[in-house]
């Protein structure tokens, strides 16, 4: 595991431990006991689990590396344990919203006291596989800040007085640039991590592949654009999808992008119901829908290493959980690739699969990513929900190819 530049036993690296973990709690903030304790669908998590689970994660991972530390309840261990089966069972995922007790004020309790500890760690001084440990902890922490914000809205879209989570932005002038093809580096191109800083272990080791003549779309499709798909009978063309996406689209029910309302006028957002900015990037779309538009325009999704290579020469510089928009924003102007780095998360033509001579991490970290290596497709380029400390040319998100709940868009790709 990569590890940061900062010496993990300065002032800097509890700043740095206090500041994120404080502004999961500051997210929380207008919420209340109820919101926090709902769970919408099996596949959302309730804020308070997220609160608890990343406290124990530190709890697990760090504090217990101490032969001599015990926690002050163990039981804790089953209920926020997420999914490494080799430390112990655990709660059922479905079921994290029957967990009324321990309550909300146990929680913010309990992550006082983590907090306290793993502060007096780093004052004191650690070595730098804690150091990586803490690190992993704190990326986790935001991983699941951003799932915080999606599974809220998913809570308050199914409410049926779908609530604000905060007040909208005032908007900006809407249009977007001309959409037209950059095209990409041919030959032999490395990608996947390398330097100094984090990185997960799944976006090693740094390794060759083959880029074949191709070019990226310079910006985020549209709502516009993909509202043209939908009148063009796009969810009532079988051609259009992969065999699996279809079967979706009739048995859910799909018309149109999660949130936006029957209307094709409005949609759901974290500021209540909006109008639609028909220039503002289209998002809460799956990798089927994605992959459905992308046919229906006579081009395709862009391959993660494609986006990779041009991502890595562009600086980081995009809407993110930072700017407080917490949407999608149109990109009026701008030379070459726009809206590469947050608005929506990319899905690319890329399965989730290991890179050549992949190792995980040892022990029981190792399940942090390895085993979802199956059944998954790779986004990138973060989105309006992700923190921007939290990204990078080489991060590798992944989810199901149903899954429509994450702020996830479209940039096109086309063969040269």
């Amino acid at each position: 595991m990569n590890v940061p530049a900062f010496a993990p036993y300065t002032e800097d690296a509890v700043t740095r431990f206090m500041r994120i973990r404080r502004q999961t709690l500051a997210l929380c903030a207008g919420l209340s006991g109820e919101d926090l304790q709902v769970q919408s669908m099996p596949e959302a998590s309730p804020g308070k689990w997220h609160l608890a689970h990343t406290t124990w994660f530190f709890e697990q991972f760090v504090l217990g590396c101490d032969p001599a530390y015990r926690s002050a309840d163990p039981a804790w261990d089953y209920l926020f344990n997420s999914y490494y089966e080799s430390v112990g069972p655990m709660h059922a995922r479905p079921k994290r919203g029957l967990l009324t007790r321990p309550t909300l004020d146990d929680i913010r309790d309990y992550r006082s006291r983590i907090d306290e500890a793993v502060g007096e760690l780093l004052v004191r001084g650690v070595d730098q596989p804690l150091a990586a440990r803490i690190e992993l902890g704190l990326q986790h922490e935001q991983q699941h800040q951003e799932l915080l914000l999606t599974d809220i809205k998913h809570a308050f879209w199914c409410n049926p007085l779908q609530p604000a989570y905060h007040h909208a932005s005032s908007p900006n002038e809407s249009r977007s640039a001309p959409m037209r093809f950059v095209p990409g580096r041919q030959g032999p191109m490395d990608i996947g991590h390398h330097g100094d800083g984090f990185a997960y272990d799944n976006e090693t080791p740094r390794h060759t592949t083959w880029l074949s003549s191709h070019a990226l779309a310079n910006r985020l499709v549209t709502n516009d654009e993909y509202l043209a798909f939908i009148r063009d009978g796009g969810y009532r063309d079988a051609g259009l999808w992969l065999s699996d996406g279809w079967v979706r689209v009739q048995r859910d029910g799909w018309e149109r992008p999660l949130y936006w309302q029957q209307d094709l006028t409005s949609e759901f957002t974290l500021a209540g119901i909006q109008p639609l900015d028909p220039h503002a990037p289209v998002c809460h779309i799956s990798y089927f829908e994605a992959d459905a538009f992308a046919r229906w325009a006579g081009a395709r999704l862009p391959t993660e290493a494609e986006w990779e290579d041009a991502a890595a020469r562009l600086p980081l510089h995009g809407n993110f959980q930072d700017n407080l928009r917490l949407h999608p924003i149109a990109m009026p102007s701008g030379d070459g690739l726009l809206q590469m780095y947050g608005d929506a998360w990319e899905w690319t033509a890329s399965p989730y699969v290991s890179y050549p001579g992949f190792k995980p991490l040892p022990g029981a970290l190792g399940e942090y990513n390895g085993k979802f290596m199956n059944g998954q497709w790779v986004l990138r380029g973060g989105s309006c929900a992700t923190p921007r400390d939290h990204i990078r040319a080489s991060y590798r998100n992944f989810f199901p190819p149903h899954a429509r709940w994450q702020f996830a868009g479209i940039r096109l790709g086309q063969d040269r």
